[in-house]
C-alpha cells in the first residue's frame, strides 16, 4: 500500500542554497518584508500559554529553533515596469562601494532622482541585498546576493524607505519584533538515494510472499501497459524547497546577547552563536548551517502578542 504523499510531485533536488520565494504579504507600511539567517540548532522554551487552548495562562514546554542572522547590507534599488504581459526591469541604482563586492564591475552612472520622475510608469520598488556571512565563524565565506520586497502604498512610497537604506547594513530587528507570524524557505536535509520503503513508507512484504522484502508489492495493472507516475520507486530523497508557514517568532536577540542563549559546548554540528539571532517556535527544515529564508507571513489571522517566556534551557547537546 502507498502511503507517501503527491502533494510535491516530482521529488527533484533543489538547485542551490538560497531558497526562492515567490510570493509576499501586502503591507501598507514601508518594511522590508524578508531575510535571511543560518539554522543553528534547537533547544526548548518555559512559556506562558497565550493561546486559546486549555492550557491558556499556564506555564507550557515549547521546542524553538536558534537561527543566528548574517550581515545584510543593502547594495541597490530595482525598479520594475508593466510590460503587456509581464513586468519587466526598468533600471537599478548601485551603491559602487558594495556593489563591486558581489562583482558588478560595470555600473551604470544612475541616481534615485533619475527615476523620481518616473514613478507613474513603475509598477514596484525592490531593494537589492547580499548576506556576508564570513563573520558567523562556521566557514561559509560566500557573498550571497538575494532581492528584498517592500511593503508600503505606493512607489514613491517604497523608493523614499529603500533609499534611506541604501548603502547600509540592516539589522533583524529593522524587520522583525517579538511576537510577530513568519513564513520560512529552506531547503530539507538530502538523504540520498532511498528505496520505497524509506521514501514512500511502503509496507515491507511477508519473507515467503515473494522472496524480496523491501519493494512494491506490484507496479501496476496490465493496462495501460506502463507504470503510472504515481507508483512508489527509489529515487533521491530529500533537499528538496519545502515552506512552512505562520511560525511565532518568540524573541529577537542582538550580538550583545548571543551568549544568553548558547548551549553548553557549543550547538551540534554549528557551534557558538556570535550575531544577532531569532528564536522561532517549533522546528524549520534543514540541518544545521542550512540558508533560511524568512518573510512576513501572507496567511497569519493571529493576533500579535508578547511572549512571555520563563526559563529558555542552556544544556548540552552534545548528547542528544
Amino acid at each position: 500500500m502507498r502511503k507517501g504523499s503527491l502533494e510535491y510531485w516530482p521529488h527533484r533536488r533543489a538547485k542551490g542554497q538560497m531558497p526562492r520565494t515567490r510570493s509576499y504579504a501586502k503591507i501598507a507600511d514601508p518594511s522590508f518584508l524578508n531575510f535571511a539567517a543560518f539554522k543553528a540548532g534547537m533547544t526548548h522554551v518555559m512559556m506562558i500559554d497565550d493561546s486559546e487552548s486549555p492550557s491558556k495562562g499556564n506555564e507550557i514546554s515549547r521546542p524553538v529553533t536558534v537561527l543566528e542572522i548574517p550581515k545584510v547590507y543593502i547594495y541597490g534599488i530595482r525598479f520594475y515596469r508593466r510590460n503587456y504581459l509581464y513586468r519587466e526591469i526598468s533600471g537599478e541604482v548601485y551603491d559602487e562601494s558594495l556593489a563591486k563586492k558581489v562583482g558588478i564591475n560595470k555600473i551604470k552612472k544612475n541616481s534615485v532622482s533619475d527615476f523620481k520622475g518616473k514613478l507613474e510608469s513603475l509598477e514596484d520598488v525592490t531593494a537589492l541585498a547580499f548576506l556576508d556571512a564570513s563573520s558567523l565563524g562556521f566557514g561559509n565565506k560566500r557573498v550571497m546576493r538575494f532581492e528584498m520586497p517592500l511593503g508600503g502604498k505606493s512607489s514613491a512610497e517604497k523608493l523614499a524607505f529603500a533609499e534611506g537604506f541604501l548603502g547600509k547594513e540592516i539589522k533583524i530587528s529593522d524587520v522583525l519584533s517579538n511576537g510577530d507570524y513568519i513564513d520560512v524557505t529552506s531547503i530539507s536535509k538530502g538523504k540520498g538515494w532511498a528505496g520505497v520503503i524509506k521514501r514512500f513508507g511502503v509496507a515491507k512484504q511477508y519473507r515467503k510472499a515473494t522472496g524480496k522484502v523491501r519493494h512494491v508489492g506490484t507496479l501496476g495493472p496490465w493496462h495501460p501497459a506502463k507504470v503510472m507516475f504515481g507508483v512508489p520507486h527509489s529515487g533521491h530523497m530529500g533537499y528538496n524547497y519545502r515552506t512552512e508557514l505562520n511560525k511565532r517568532v518568540l524573541r529577537v536577540g542582538t550580538a550583545a546577547e548571543a551568549a544568553s542563549v548558547n548551549t553548553k559546548g557549543g550547538f551540534l554540528n554549528y557551534g557558538i552563536l556570535t550575531g544577532d539571532f531569532i528564536l522561532i517556535d517549533g522546528s524549520v527544515p534543514g540541518p544545521a548551517k542550512r540558508l533560511v529564508r524568512i518573510r512576513k507571513a501572507i496567511r497569519s489571522s493571529a493576533q500579535k502578542k508578547e511572549p512571555q517566556i520563563t526559563y529558555l534551557s542552556l544544556e548540552s547537546k552534545q548528547g542528544a
